[in-house]
């Protein structure tokens, strides 16, 4: 299954096709207190999803519901113990999950997004890579990309303050 993807250095992280092809490609990391495992990291951030992100995803599919794109709806914030290959999580479809790496997809008619969780040790890697594939596609990333990086770099900071005071 991994076959399908395009792995980044000899790391554990995967993206839908070479850098150079991507319309869109962020990556952070964080070194978390203790270790998780990619499904347990999820669980984690998305435990108690970011008020803000409940509007904004109110937000995307009213507008693009106009365009014809399905509504996702956001993060239920619901608890998974275990997921598989083909399994969901929210709106996206599990494309493969081991101890050490999650890939989660979601692909329409605008575009394909890869969204791989990732661990090495006790350090944590969120990786999104995205495919467009026609004009809404790009538009639509013109305010999801900046909002994206910012999103994911206070969602990683928030799971690495709570195991602090988790552990403390």
């Amino acid at each position: 299954m991994l076959s399908n993807f395009h792995q980044i250095d000899s790391e554990n992280i995967y993206v839908l096709a070479p850098r150079t092809s991507l319309y869109f490609y962020d990556s952070q990391t964080k070194e978390l207190p203790q270790y998780q495992t990619p499904l347990e990291a999820w669980q984690s951030l998305m435990a108690h999803p970011m008020p803000l992100l409940r509007v904004a995803f109110k937000i995307r599919d009213r507008i693009a519901g106009w365009f014809g794109v399905h509504a996702i709806g956001g993060f239920s914030g619901q608890e998974v113990n275990e997921v598989r290959a083909g399994d969901s999580l929210d709106f996206f479809k599990v494309e493969y999950i081991n101890d050490t790496v999650m890939l989660l997809s979601e692909r329409d008619r605008h575009l394909d997004v890869l969204t791989c969780v990732s661990t090495k040790g006790s350090q944590l890697t969120i990786t999104s890579s995205v495919m467009v594939h026609n004009w809404f596609g790009r538009i639509y990333m013109v305010p999801v990309a900046p909002a994206h990086r910012v999103i994911v770099r206070r969602m990683l900071n928030r799971l690495v303050t709570a195991q602090e005071a988790h552990s403390a």
